[in-house]
């Protein structure tokens, strides 16, 4: 194919493309308006199933296909990142040689491990109820285990931070999503379709399948990101060319 032809395809897409984005646009309601067709029917649908966040609603129930291909999006590139981040046959890993750390930083950052951890399973299991869920709450989770390198070292942090642990987590919180994605079709339904009783408004067990959906996106994320940047910390501090490579502190 020619350059020519190739560029009078790529026209011809763009082309297509800007016309429906302007058709769309023009079909918009006015700024300011009251007319919100999704959003009424998001939170109309969100308050019959008992689910107080309708954020959560959207994204565990009524989207809950489309959840699953974000979280599958994670759980591919941790998988990448291992691949392509694993020790070659020219590199050898050494043992990082600790840094100071100012007593004012090891003080804050022992305290706000546990109270950063606490609020991340705070975020996760009330997704339903308040504004987070498992996304947000996982980061938070994961960020908390890390403030214990930024606040005492590398050693600490692998003292609590068992990689094979959480590669298990993360291989188990994607294949949770997966299969009570199935309990819907056993139940005569569809694909992710809400199937559990919906409990009372505003409680934890409210929701029907959002919560749970929810606790296996949080375990899925928290364990990705604590792989994701574990290979990143081990390819930084650990792994060094033939070369010899120089020294870093941890």
């Amino acid at each position: 194919m020619s350059r020519r032809v190739r560029m009078g395809v790529l026209a011809a897409g763009l082309l297509a493309t800007a016309a429906l984005f302007v058709t769309a646009f023009l079909d918009m309601p006015h700024f300011g308006g009251a007319w919100h067709p999704y959003g009424d029917r998001a939170v109309q649908a969100s308050v019959n199933r008992r689910t107080a966040n309708t954020v959560s609603a959207v994204n565990f129930d009524q989207r809950g296909f489309d959840t699953l291909g974000e979280e599958s999006i994670l759980f591919a590139s941790v998988l990448g990142t291992v691949v392509l981040l694993r020790q070659a046959r020219d590199e050898r890993t050494r043992a990082p040689r600790p840094g100071p750390v100012p007593a004012a930083l090891r003080r804050y950052g022992l305290v706000a491990l546990p109270a950063t951890l606490l609020i991340g399973l705070y975020v996760i299991a009330h997704g339903q109820l308040s504004p987070g869920g498992g996304f947000q709450g996982g980061v938070v989770v994961a960020t908390a285990l890390h403030l214990l390198y930024i606040a005492v070292d590398y050693p600490a942090l692998e003292r609590i931070r068992p990689l094979g642990l959480y590669e298990v987590g993360d291989a188990v919180g994607e294949a949770a999503y997966v299969v009570l994605g199935v309990a819907g079709l056993l139940a005569g339904s569809a694909y992710l379709a809400n199937v559990l009783p919906f409990g009372t408004f505003n409680t934890l067990s409210s929701g029907g399948t959002v919560p749970l959906l929810n606790a296996a996106v949080g375990l899925e994320v928290a364990s990705a990101v604590v792989v994701l940047l574990a290979r990143f910390l081990v390819q930084a501090l650990e792994i060094e060319g033939g070369d010899g490579g120089k020294e870093q502190a941890a």
